[in-house]
């Protein structure tokens, strides 16, 4: 491994621990504020942080977009804000009623559900979604259902969080090629916010008390997720092979689970960590199977 994939990895590393450790800073917050305040006010921020470098990309575009239509950005920078609106909300919401480890590993679901949305545009998954989705929807019968055959409210939300991010890889995979990616960056925080805190001031008690209680929890959702988080992903996966960060970046689930036991007390039963183990598996098992190389020799 030469010094530039090790760092890239490294880089990768970074943004999984941080994604991963937000969830404590999610579900801190709730004790103090609305769960789609908090979401409004830390998006705000990380678009805030942002914001500089998105400007200077529009001063000088740091990708040739020959052929673009000049409406496209800002029609991509609304579309992914609106999803990811929908995805975090459902997800800090969701927060409320479930533990950080167990949104960790639901939340991560996400990577088998792009290829299944793939069919709607003809795009054929590989033998690897087929083998991995079985363990994951085994494991997350384990995880959140009860002895009464019913999924946990709490759970529930965070599985749509998990279909809204899988809509969000998409969209984001047909604009990023199409305009800056800091850019759509900045853009999708943005509207993610401005909706977040909209719906919150007519549903939520909004209150400077509850933000200054807050303050910790905001600065890191919202400069070490949003801005710092997204922007190493950005940094890490140019030099990165696509193997490295299919497995890095599942660790985000491992870290929210280790980071709620540690800092929230949180546990898992016998049954819970079966399925997160099960979890786990069939999603590296979904992404790393293009990877695995041919043996056979009659295939050269």
């Amino acid at each position: 491994m030469n010094t530039r994939v090790l760092k890239a990895n490294l880089i990768l590393l970074t943004a999984a621990i941080v994604w991963g450790s937000t969830f404590v800073a999610q579900r801190s917050a709730m004790k103090d504020m609305g769960p789609v305040t908090f979401s409004g006010l830390r998006f705000a921020m990380g678009a805030l942080c942002l914001a500089p470098i998105a400007f200077a990309r529009w001063k000088r575009p740091s990708l040739p977009l020959p052929g673009v239509k000049k409406w496209l950005p800002a029609v991509g920078m609304l579309t992914a804000g609106v999803i990811m609106c929908f995805g975090i909300n459902f997800q800090q919401v969701g927060l409320v009623e479930t533990t950080a480890g167990k949104a960790g590993f639901i939340t991560g679901l996400y990577v088998i559900m792009v290829p299944i949305l793939g069919l709607i545009f003809k795009q054929k998954p590989d033998v690897g979604l087929w083998m991995g989705l079985p363990l994951a929807v085994t494991g997350m019968y384990l995880l959140s259902v009860n002895e009464s055959f019913s999924l946990s409210p709490g759970d529930g939300l965070v599985l749509i969080c998990a279909f809204m991010w899988a809509v969000h890889v998409l969209v984001v995979g047909y604009f990023s090629p199409r305009m800056d990616s800091f850019m759509l960056g900045f853009g999708q925080a943005f509207v993610c916010a401005v909706l977040s805190l909209i719906y919150a001031v007519f549903t939520e008690t909004i209150t400077w008390e509850s933000i200054w209680i807050s303050r910790y929890s905001l600065l890191y959702g919202g400069i070490g997720s949003v801005a710092v988080g997204f922007t190493l992903q950005i940094i890490g996966q140019k030099d990165s092979p696509p193997s490295h960060a299919a497995i890095i970046l599942q660790l985000e689930a491992v870290t929210a689970a280790i980071s709620g036991w540690l800092f929230l007390g949180e546990t898992m039963t016998t049954r819970a960590f079966a399925g997160a183990g099960l979890m786990l598996a069939g999603m590296l098992v979904a992404q790393l199977w293009a990877f695995i190389p041919n043996r056979n020799p009659r295939s050269k």
